[in-house]
């Protein structure tokens, strides 16, 4: 299988790259998205493979992993990240965005504000932890107040993804519950919480009704940087390097999972993140 997704190999250390990283594959839903809007980019990727779901980990620990992911990509001459992981964007986003001298883009905005221009019924599905920070029900209702907006937590949609799990019986049954309060609810419109999400849409859409929108944030996301890059002047004019993968745990997993998203089996490597000094979070809980 072959979607798009290969990318020249170029034997040198190339110019400064977009980084993008999420607790897997999800991100490379977001990877996708940057091949196709902004193919002269080159991307660095990480996925914190060992930590995964970051969907039941509590605010202060997605603070702490996410201050050593990009603490780690400001060494990697990164001109840019793009959290490709929702939980982070919900969490950690605000606090992080000042303490770094790169634009950090994160999914929730772009997303709610895709959905309300399409839909007049907003259904979510997350991980647990970005339901419970409230941050895509408060953003389209500080864009759209009269929209209502349902949201359901899927905690076993990332593990059916990192799986390979997404043909067998119970993953249908498992959406098939997830989803039966939207269906319920009658909403019109579907944002995919989770960068995992987009890889379970054959799925979904034998479940949902035909008229159903569905939202990628990450394709707002894109669109947000793609403006970004060029009012900041770093838009690449240069054809793009080999994006180069990186992994907390398993690097033969990651490969062996992505390549059917990528259409090719990736060069990944495994890497050890930085310890971080403990740092105080109090801000953490006033972002939610």
């Amino acid at each position: 299988m072959n979607n798009g997704f290969q990318r020249r190999h170029l034997a040198s250390p190339g110019p400064a790259r977009i980084g993008i990283f999420d607790s897997g594959v999800g991100g490379l839903t977001v990877l996708r998205e940057i091949y196709r809007q902004l193919p002269q980019e080159s991307v660095l990727y990480f996925g914190d493979t060992a930590r995964l779901p970051y969907g039941s980990r509590s605010p202060e620990e997605i603070l702490y992993f996410v201050r050593q992911i990009l603490t780690w990509m400001a060494s990697q001459n990164v001109k840019m990240v793009m959290m490709a992981c929702n939980t982070s964007s919900a969490l950690a986003l605000d606090i992080v965005q000042s303490e770094y001298d790169f634009p950090i883009l994160g999914l929730i905005r772009p997303g709610a504000q895709a959905a309300t221009q399409v839909g007049q019924r907003i259904g979510i599905i997350a991980t647990q932890a970005t339901v419970n920070s409230q941050a895509y029900p408060s953003a389209i209702q500080e864009l759209s107040p009269q929209t209502p907006v349902w949201q359901v937590a899927c905690p076993q949609f990332v593990t059916i993804v990192e799986g390979n799990q997404i043909q067998q019986p119970h993953a249908r049954q498992t959406a098939e519950a997830y989803l039966s309060p939207l269906m319920e609810a009658q909403v019109d419109t579907l944002i995919y919480g989770c960068t995992h999400y987009p890889h379970l849409a054959p799925l979904l859409k034998t479940i949902l009704p035909a008229k159903t929108q569905y939202v990628d944030p990450a394709v707002s996301m894109v669109a947000a940087a793609a403006k970004e890059l060029d009012a900041l002047g770093l838009r690449s004019n240069t054809a793009a390097w080999a994006t180069d993968f990186y992994v907390s745990g398993s690097a033969k997993d990651f490969r062996r999972l992505a390549v059917q998203w990528l259409g090719h089996q990736p060069q990944v490597s495994q890497i050890r993140l930085p310890e971080l000094a403990p740092q105080p979070v109090p801000s953490v809980d006033a972002h939610l």
